[in-house]
């Protein structure tokens, strides 16, 4: 999404967790120099418009359900959201939400 946006042209995100605890214990966005605004905001962006608890995770992508055989081959990035569900992680429906906030 946030490379979809045009808000970088590359992006890394990661998140940490702690046992127990249901929010990431941080949030690092790095656009290697490439991002239209600084990291920090991106990032605080990202979690205000993303559950990333993994309960949160889990809903927004979809990811109870059985998704092996598909995932299986060719990868699991770089591929087309399909209209099962599949690759949901692949959604880019952030980006106008995001350039709303930077634009």
């Amino acid at each position: 999404n946030l490379v979809a946006s045009k808000l970088a042209e590359t992006c890394l995100v990661q998140l940490s967790y702690a046992i127990g605890l249901a929010r990431p214990l941080s949030v690092y966005v790095n656009t290697h120099g490439t991002g239209a605004v600084e990291d920090e905001d991106m990032a605080r962006a990202f979690c205000e418009l993303v559950d990333l608890s993994p309960r949160g995770i889990r809903e927004r992508l979809n990811l109870a359900r059985p998704i092996y055989t598909p995932t299986s081959c060719y990868g699991h990035f770089g591929r087309e959201p399909r209209a099962d569900g599949c690759f949901s992680w692949e959604r880019t429906d952030l980006t106008e939400a995001l350039l709303s906030r930077f634009g």
